[in-house]
C-alpha cells in the first residue's frame, strides 16, 4: 500500500496542493495535519507510522515534511527501513533500504539541514541589522490595531463599557483589549508625571 503524508507549518497554509500531488504519485490514502516542524507531537503522522506495514511505501512531497532535522529524519527513515517500508520523497525519489539508497538519503538529509540552518542564520543576521539600523524595527507580527484604535477602545472602557461591548463595537478581541489596555494605562500614568 502507498500512504501519503501531507503537512503544513501554519494554519494559514493550504494542504490541497500537497494532497493532490501525493494522489498523483499513487497514494491510496493521505493523512494530513497542520503542525510546525518544530512540534514534537504530530498525531496524524503517528497514525501513518502505525498503519505502515512491510512492503508499504510512505510518500511525502519534500524531506522537510517528514521531520524537523537531519537526525530525526534519519531515525524515522531507518525505523521505516527496519520494518521493510520504502520512502518516496517526491522531490528526491524513491529511497529503499539498500546501501546506495541510504547513502543518497543521508547526503540529501544533510543538505536539507544545511539549507535550513542557512535560512535561520540569514534571518537572524537580517534581524540584527534591522535592530541596529532601524529604530522602528519590532520583531513578531505587526499589531493589528493602531494606537488610535486602542486608545478609542480604552476610552470606551473608561466610560463603563464592558470588554464584550467594546469587542462588538470595535472588533478588538477581549484578549487584545486586556493586553493593550495595560500599555495604554501605563502611558496615561507616564503622562501624569
Amino acid at each position: 500500500m502507498k500512504i501519503g503524508y501531507a503537512r503544513v507549518s501554519t494554519f494559514e497554509q493550504k494542504l490541497e496542493s500537497q494532497i493532490e500531488v501525493l494522489k498523483e504519485a499513487g497514494a491510496e490514502e493521505v493523512f494530513q495535519e497542520k503542525f510546525t516542524g518544530t512540534t514534537v507531537e504530530r498525531p496524524q503522522f503517528n497514525l501513518v507510522f502505525k498503519k505502515l506495514k512491510d512492503g508499504d511505501t510512505l510518500i511525502v512531497t519534500k524531506l522537510d515534511r517528514l521531520a524537523r532535522n537531519t537526525r530525526e529524519v534519519l531515525e524515522i527513515v531507518q525505523s521505516l527501513f527496519n520494518r521493510g517500508i520504502k520512502v518516496h520523497i517526491l522531490n528526491i525519489g524513491l529511497i529503499d533500504n539498500t546501501p546506495t539508497g541510504q547513502l543518497i538519503f543521508t547526503i540529501f538529509s544533510a543538505f536539507a539541514q544545511f539549507e535550513r540552518d542557512l535560512i535561520v542564520t540569514r534571518t537572524q543576521e537580517g534581524k540584527n541589522f534591522a535592530k541596529l539600523h532601524d529604530p522602528s524595527f519590532r520583531e513578531g507580527r505587526p499589531q493589528k490595531f493602531t494606537e488610535e484604535q486602542i486608545q478609542f477602545a480604552y476610552e470606551l472602557k473608561q466610560q463603563g463599557m464592558t470588554y464584550k461591548m467594546i469587542e462588538r463595537k470595535t472588533g478588538i478581541s477581549i484578549a487584545t483589549q486586556k493586553r493593550r489596555f495595560i500599555k495604554a494605562k501605563n502611558q496615561a500614568i507616564d503622562k501624569d508625571y
